[in-house]
C-alpha cells in the first residue's frame, strides 16, 4: 500500500475532546480548638511576664578573710615525728639500765642530721659534765647551748631614715620559698604593717603568678616586671614604690638557684648592690629558706649562700615532714645564723617564729 501527501493540502485537525465537568467544590469550615481560640491575635501586644526574682549579689571579695580561719599549727605537733623517732631512740640509749650507751647516742645524733663531727663533740662534752642529774639532761643542755643567742623581740626594721625595712628571700627551687613569702606577707599584714612584695624571681614565669596569688590573698600590692626582666630593676622599682606610698616593709622574692651556679649567685650580689644604691645605709634581712627534709645537704647549700650574700636568718620549712630535727642545731652551730621561722604545716598560720627554749622544750616533751 502506498502513502502520499498532496502538496499544499494539510490534514484536518481532530476535533477537541469534550472536557469532563469539574467536580462540585465542597465548602467546609474548621472549628478553632479551645487552645487556638485562647491565643491572642498576632497584632496584639504580648502580655508582660512577671519579673524573675533577682539573685542575691555576691559578697565583696575580702582577700584577708582567709587569715581569720586559717589553722594555726603548734611547735609541739610539728615536732611529733622527730620526737617519736629521733628523741625516743636517744632517750632509750641515754637511760639504758646498764648506763648510757654513748656510742649508740653518737650514732643516733648523726642519724638525726646533727652531723658527724658535731655529734662526737656533743657526746664528749656531755660525758664530762658533772652538773647534770643524768645523761639525758646533759645532752639536752649541750644541744640548747648550740643555738645562737638572739633578740626575742626581733622584727625587720628600717636602717635608712624614711625608708622601708627590706627582706630578701633566697634559696634553691623546691624548698617552699615563694610560699614562705606569702605566709610572711600574711603575718605582717595581719600585724598592721604596710608592705609591698617584689617579684624578682623573673627566671621562672610561674613564680610571678604564684606570688601574685599570695599577694591577693594577703591583700598587699606586688611589683612585677615581665618574665626574664632584670631582677635588680624589679627590686629598685619596689623600693621606689615603698618610699612613695609610705610602706614600711618590702619582701623580695628571688630566683631559686643551685648554690653551685656562680652566675646566679652573682645575681644575688647585684640585688644587694641595688638595695644599697636606692637606700644608702640599708641593712636588708637576707633569709635563706631551707627544706628540713634535705638534712646535711641543705646545710651545704646554706653555707654557700652565706658566703655569697651573708645570711641573717634561716626559715626552716617542712619541719613537720621530717623525723630528723637535728638540722636546727647543725645549721645554727655551723653558720652562727639564727633560725627565724619554722614551718610546721601547710596552713598560712603554720609558719611560726622560732624560739630556742620553746623548741628544746617541745623536742624533749
Amino acid at each position: 500500500m502506498a502513502f502520499w501527501r498532496r502538496r499544499g493540502v494539510q490534514a484536518p485537525e481532530p476535533p477537541p475532546l469534550p472536557s469532563a465537568p469539574a467536580p462540585p467544590r465542597e465548602s467546609f469550615e474548621i472549628e478553632a480548638s479551645p487552645v487556638e481560640e485562647a491565643r491572642p491575635a498576632a497584632d496584639s501586644p504580648p502580655e508582660p511576664r512577671p519579673p524573675e526574682p533577682a539573685s542575691p549579689a555576691p559578697a565583696p571579695f575580702d582577700p584577708t578573710a582567709f587569715l581569720a580561719v586559717a589553722p594555726t599549727g603548734s611547735l609541739d605537733t610539728g615536732l611529733e615525728r622527730t620526737r617519736s623517732t629521733f628523741i625516743n631512740q636517744l632517750r632509750g640509749y641515754l637511760g639504758d639500765a646498764d648506763g648510757p650507751q654513748w656510742d649508740d647516742v653518737e650514732e643516733t645524733l648523726i642519724a638525726g642530721d646533727v652531723g658527724a663531727a658535731l655529734a662526737i663533740e656533743l657526746v664528749e662534752r656531755a660525758r664530762r659534765r658533772r652538773d647534770s642529774p643524768n645523761a639525758e639532761s646533759a645532752i639536752r643542755t649541750e644541744l640548747a647551748a648550740l643555738l645562737v643567742k638572739r633578740d626575742p623581740d626581733w622584727a625587720p626594721r628600717p636602717a635608712a631614715a624614711g625608708g622601708p625595712a627590706v627582706i630578701l628571700v633566697v634559696g634553691v627551687n623546691g624548698t617552699g620559698k615563694t610560699t614562705t613569702i606569702g605566709k610572711l606577707a600574711a603575718r605582717y599584714a595581719g600585724e598592721g604593717r604596710v608592705l609591698i612584695l617584689a617579684a624578682a624571681d623573673t627566671f621562672r614565669a610561674a613564680a610571678i603568678d604564684q606570688l601574685r596569688i599570695w599577694a591577693d590573698r594577703a591583700g598587699v600590692p606586688m611589683i612585677a616586671h615581665a618574665p626574664g626582666a632584670d631582677p635588680g630593676a624589679v627590686v629598685y622599682d619596689a623600693l621606689d614604690a615603698a618610699v612613695a606610698r609610705g610602706a614600711d616593709l618590702v619582701i623580695a622574692d628571688t630566683a631559686g638557684r643551685l648554690h653551685t651556679k656562680s652566675n646566679l649567685m652573682d645575681e644575688l650580689s647585684k640585688i644587694r648592690r641595688v638595695i644599697d644604691k636606692r637606700l644608702p645605709g640599708a641593712a636588708p634581712e637576707t633569709l635563706f629558706v631551707l627544706d628540713a627534709t634535705t638534712g646535711q645537704n641543705g646545710l651545704a647549700q646554706a653555707r654557700a649562700f652565706h658566703e655569697a650574700v651573708g645570711l641573717t636568718g634561716i626559715v626552716l620549712t617542712k619541719l613537720d615532714s621530717t623525723a630528723k630535727g637535728g638540722i636546727v642545731f647543725a645549721i645554727e652551730d655551723a653558720l652562727k645564723v639564727p633560725v627565724r621561722f619554722v614551718g610546721v604545716g601547710e596552713g598560712v598560720g603554720d609558719l611560726l617564729p622560732f624560739d630556742p627554749d620553746e623548741f628544746v622544750e617541745a623536742l624533749f616533751a
